[in-house]
């Protein structure tokens, strides 16, 4: 009886060990995937704070560019008008000078189509600034919307 008795005992004690060796492989690997979880959300992490950063210095480099193109704008503006008023004091000073009606009608209607002129050249160049301005702000925005969605696409495909 006492074999019988060694030989269960024997039994038990191998099931005994056996469990406790699978028990210890599976808090093993539930151990492991929770590292490699938790690497990937580290790593994730660090992507979206590179990715913030990026996105951070584009809106700061476009706001640079329009702040610039605003001042480009201003000094612009600011030369026309100047010139403008420069050629309204002289044909002002030239309008006391006439000795004929017909001779003012000419000077206003000269200055007129010169003014006229000058404003539609000068509205188109402030045109063509604007929108320079407005591309070139908007280049590192699109840039960081399109290395967004690259890297937002990337683990849908995968």
């Amino acid at each position: 009886m006492s074999d019988k008795f060694a030989a269960a005992t024997k039994t038990i004690e191998d099931a005994v060990s056996t469990a406790k060796l699978n028990l210890e492989g599976l808090v093993k690997a539930q151990q492991e995937q929770v590292e490699k979880a938790s690497a990937k959300i580290l790593k994730s992490y660090d992507d979206l704070s590179v990715l913030t950063k990026g996105n951070v210095d584009a809106v700061v480099k476009s706001s640079t560019i329009v702040a610039k193109g605003a001042e480009e704008a201003g000094k612009q503006v600011a030369a026309f008008t100047q010139s403008s008023l420069e050629k309204s004091v002289s044909t002002g000073k030239a309008l006391l000078a006439v000795k004929t009606i017909q001779e003012l009608i000419a000077l206003q209607n000269a200055y007129t189509k010169a003014s006229f002129d000058a404003f539609v050249a000068e509205s188109t160049k402030l045109q063509e600034l604007s929108v320079k301005i407005a591309n070139e702000a908007l280049a590192p925005l699109s840039e960081r919307v399109n290395l967004a969605v690259g890297k937002l696409a990337k683990p849908v495909a995968a």
